[in-house]
């Protein structure tokens, strides 16, 4: 059943039991700690000498005056 939708539920349901119901969560912190981009919503001042949220501004901006759709 390997790669099916009730494979994958049976290993979810494995998982949890062996590990916990956390489970899931834990591996995702574990993810998102290794990251060192900082993401949108850092306040780290990058290289450019703009926070993650000035830097997400100034992107939109540029992908909104660039869009196709009428207004």
């Amino acid at each position: 059943m390997s790669g099916t939708k009730s494979g994958g539920q049976k290993t979810r349901d494995t998982n949890i039991k062996r590990h916990g119901a956390d489970y899931y969560a834990k591996i995702g912190a574990v993810g998102g700690k290794k990251g060192t981009t900082g993401g949108f919503a850092s306040n780290k001042v990058g290289a450019d000498g703009l926070t993650g949220k000035e830097r997400a501004r100034v992107t939109g901006r540029k992908g909104g005056q660039l869009s196709k759709r009428t207004k």
